[in-house]
């Protein structure tokens, strides 16, 4: 079966539980393997630190102008064009605004910890922004899609090398759920 039709049978529930599953593996695994790869566990937590001007300035400025291109193209191009399947719509659509943070903040922690935090620190940013690309299977046939994503994963990444902190692709990442879920929500 695939993965259009699951998720087409899928209560928007179900989704949001296999949502919050998934990135429960990718913040396990990202856990579990900081362990072998960093020297101390205290490593690991000095990529974590707060620097208003990084973090608020270049991570949330640059999450808002993100948004902004988002909603430009969706205005402008045509909307088979950015059609992912209705997951992002079925996820967002009916939920309330604190349960759209809770679930944006979510993926931005466990998936920058992963892909910035621990592969892009150990492999460096090109593999990890194609792995974050290619994790995001459902572009992947998505022309438009697919280069937004990929342009967003070395940009993520780009931050994180220049600043070598991972707030702020965090900050970067959760601004852009966050502001497009609300988008998804209220648009219509």
């Amino acid at each position: 079966m695939k993965q259009s039709e699951q998720i087409k049978r899928m209560s928007p529930n179900e989704l949001v539980q296999a949502l919050f599953l998934s990135q429960l593996i990718f913040f396990a695994i990202a856990i579990i393997v900081s362990f072998f790869i960093f020297p101390a566990f205290t490593d690991w937590l000095e990529l974590f630190r707060w620097d208003t001007k990084e973090v608020l300035l270049l991570g949330g400025l640059s999450g808002i102008i993100i948004v902004m291109i988002n909603i430009f193209l969706e205005e402008v191009l045509p909307p088979h064009m950015l059609d992912d399947g209705g997951i992002n719509e079925k996820i967002f659509d009916q939920q309330s605004i604190g349960t759209i943070f809770w679930i944006t903040l979510w993926i931005a922690i466990s998936e920058e910890m992963l892909f910035r935090g621990l592969l892009q620190t150990t492999f460096g940013l090109v593999p990890a922004s194609i792995i974050f690309a290619v994790v995001h299977v459902r572009y992947l046939k998505k022309p438009v899609l697919l280069i937004v994503v990929v342009l967003m994963s070395f940009y993520l990444g780009y931050t994180y090398y220049i600043t070598n902190n991972l707030l702020v692709p965090i900050m970067i990442h959760f601004i852009i759920d966050f502001l497009l879920g609300l988008y998804i929500r209220y648009k219509k």
